[in-house]
């Protein structure tokens, strides 16, 4: 049984993400913190089907991450090898990415997207003796990478990159456990509500406190990103309605959401180059990079793109999933009504990318490309 409210969040979570990345809106961000809302979504998941199928999990997981990622490889490796991308072992990196796949200039850049995979693939690894510890001690679990993070920001542990992204966004991934296990719908509107306010106000209070070179962008604020975003998930997931009535009644708004949801990790690999591509657009045509018009018309122009490609090749995802190949994902699954975890759900998908200088754990800004 599908979750549609669940589906309804990783809906806008990847609009979200593609709507940012054009406009580059430091607001979006702090409205919807879209990459630990996939990170939470993902983890409820993986905790479901750990439930089922043990450690198992794990290769069906990947089976379904990586075919995906292995299309992008077979058009953008040539390429970058073509335009100077030098050829090392760590090419291979582009079938299973453990870590930073290698990339020239432009491909670091529009690729710059496979952060997001390189993590989820670490906690999907990590998993199995993740759920274990929480099943038999869930606050210290939940608690221990926050705590981390805290060590890592105020300076106490200078830990390694990929140390310091489990203390990023694993957070989220175990609250998808405490989702997955009942435990945040179980707690009273006395607790969640008093809770979900005062990290609020402590991840609202660090951001201000302590603003990126984009302002108040979560991107560029590790603590106050885990903490801001725990407040929001708890919300969005542990007040999370019995269902979405209203789908039903429009076919178009149902539809949508399936497709979305079915295709999320193509639409994700895909839209950052196009991003890339057509920021140029802005000096050609004599747009101010804030332009309304130009952005909508930049916006439209990546959804479009990324449509068609998603015709194209979308399809791996109904492979990856052992399913009927299709073109375009119809009809309306069963739904869940009772709000529990979506049991056939095709989006352990992603979000979100980061850009270009440094490649960091978070989401990208606006690419603005000068022309001179």
């Amino acid at each position: 049984m599908r979750n549609r409210y669940l589906d309804l969040l990783r809906f806008l979570a990847i609009v979200r993400v593609v709507v940012y990345h054009v406009t580059g809106w430091a607001t979006l961000t702090l409205v919807f913190p879209a990459m630990s809302v996939m990170f939470a979504l993902a983890g409820s998941l993986m905790a479901a089907s750990l439930d089922r199928s043990g450690p198992a999990a794990v290769l069906r997981r990947l089976r379904r991450l990586l075919p995906s990622l292995w299309v992008v490889a077979v058009v953008f490796v040539p390429a970058m090898l073509f335009t100077g991308m030098t050829l090392s072992p760590r090419v291979l990196l582009w079938l299973f990415p453990i870590a930073d796949p290698p990339a020239n200039n432009w491909g670091a850049l529009a690729l710059s997207v496979i952060w997001y995979l390189r993590d989820y693939l670490w906690f999907v690894l990590a998993s199995p003796v993740a759920f274990w510890l929480f099943r038999r001690a869930p606050l210290p679990t939940l608690l221990a990478p926050y705590l981390l993070l805290v060590t890592i920001e105020v300076g106490i542990y200078p830990a390694p990159a990929v140390v310091r992204e489990f203390g990023l966004y694993f957070g989220a991934w175990v609250l998808g456990f405490a989702h997955h296990a009942g435990m945040l719908r179980r707690l009273t509107g006395r607790v969640l509500y008093p809770l979900a306010l005062a990290l609020a106000v402590v991840g609202g209070a660090w951001i201000v406190t302590h603003p990126g070179p984009r302002g108040y962008d979560l991107n560029d604020n590790h603590l106050g990103n885990a903490v801001w975003s725990a407040a929001f998930i708890l919300v969005v997931l542990g007040r999370a309605p019995a269902g979405v009535a209203w789908l039903s009644r429009s076919r178009l708004a149902d539809q949508a959401l399936t497709v979305v949801n079915r295709r999320a990790l193509t639409i994700y690999l895909w839209h950052m180059p196009f991003v890339v591509a057509l920021t140029p657009l802005v000096d050609v045509v004599g747009w101010s990079h804030q332009d309304p018009v130009g952005l909508a018309v930049r916006v439209l122009l990546v959804f479009a793109l990324v449509g068609l490609v998603t015709l194209a090749v979308g399809w791996v995802e109904d492979v990856a999933a052992r399913r009927r190949p299709e073109l375009v994902p119809v009809g309306s699954p069963a739904v869940s009504g009772n709000g529990g975890t979506d049991r056939r759900a095709v989006g352990e998908t992603v979000g979100p990318a980061t850009v270009p200088a440094q490649r960091l754990p978070t989401e990208a800004a606006t690419v603005e490309i000068n022309a001179g």
